[in-house]
């Protein structure tokens, strides 16, 4: 297996990591959309944080056979790629057709929903896949449940995985209502500044050419982060959301005119995430202005008497309050 490029060793896309970070806190912030250049790191990061996580059990982890004892032991964390090119079976699953075929037997084959069970979905170029295969991601990334009825097998089985999407806006648009489902949208460009450039390439080849010496080099920092994680796991559960930052948080989405309550909704998640992610216990008005622009940025409707964008949009609302 090829080692994965360290998590704490990408340059810059500080928003990207944080959404990353936030969403391995509390999968319930509801997954990560990220829009941007091509090779600006993207499914790089959602590998190296996959990578870095602890195992989890085994029986948590991909399809489980509803009559068969719970596997043992640990496995990583699962990290499925899903291709543009997959057919809805290959996705949700399908009757074995050889079982089927050479022995008479009804028996399910998982599909790629089910390996991703415990751990991370990725679609490159989401944009352009199909519409009927993202919606049926999307809800089940929403309920952690695939129900598969195919040639007369009905199955049901956990499919609970943190849902990240990526592509650049250029080769097309996603609808607004699918971009509503994702609870973080972020956007990465390629870097502009020379430093920042050369340190990429420094850190690429050193990679390349000693990615075990590399790995190494970063493994104090990885393990930094992934206590960081752990114990924002631990908290998150416990941490209090004070009704004036609800209140903040609800006044922010009407000012910006954010559709529907996923917005306040992401926004408390997600700070709650952030909050324990730095060891608080309580959020802050600080925790919800960070994560705004991730969590209302894609709910935005366009203005057309206002080009100044969803970003800018945001940082006026929040001034507003500031005021």
């Amino acid at each position: 297996m090829r080692t994965p490029f360290p998590f704490s060793a990408i340059v810059g896309q500080d928003e990207m990591k944080l959404a990353l970070l936030i969403a391995a806190v509390d999968p319930r912030v509801g997954g990560v959309m990220v829009f941007g250049d091509r090779g600006t790191g993207k499914s790089t990061a959602v590998r190296a944080l996959a990578a870095l996580l602890p195992p989890i059990a085994a029986a948590r982890a991909g399809y489980q056979i509803a009559d068969a004892p719970p596997p043992k032991g640990k496995v990583p964390v699962p990290f499925v790629d899903l291709p543009l090119g997959a057919t809805e079976d290959r996705v949700v699953g399908a009757l074995d057709l050889e079982a089927a075929l050479g022995r008479g037997e009804k028996r399910f084959e998982p599909g790629l929903l089910a390996r991703a069970n415990g751990g991370f979905l990725y679609i490159d170029e989401i944009n352009l896949l199909e519409d009927h295969i993202v919606d049926l991601l999307l809800d089940v990334a929403a309920s952690g449940e695939n129900l598969v009825e195919r040639e007369g097998l009905s199955v049901r089985h956990a499919a609970r995985f943190v849902l990240i999407g990526s592509g650049n806006p250029e080769e097309g648009e996603l609808r607004p209502q699918l971009l509503d489902r994702f609870g973080l949208s972020v956007e990465v460009r390629t870097p502009k500044g020379i430093p920042e450039r050369v340190e990429i390439l420094k850190r690429c080849d050193a990679f390349e050419r000693d990615p075990a010496g590399f790995t190494e080099h970063w493994g104090a920092s990885e393990k930094k982060t992934l206590k960081r994680i752990a114990k924002g796991r631990d908290l998150v559960g416990a941490i209090e959301v004070p009704d004036a930052v609800l209140t903040r948080a609800a006044l922010l989405c009407s000012t910006v005119g954010a559709d529907g309550l996923r917005g306040e909704l992401t926004l408390m998640r997600a700070a709650r995430a952030l909050a324990a992610l730095e060891g608080n216990k309580i959020v802050e008005a600080t925790h919800l202005d960070r994560v705004a622009p991730m969590a209302l940025r894609h709910r935005l409707r366009r203005n057309p008497l206002d080009d100044s964008g969803s970003n800018a949009r945001i940082e006026r609302a929040l001034a507003e309050l500031a005021a």
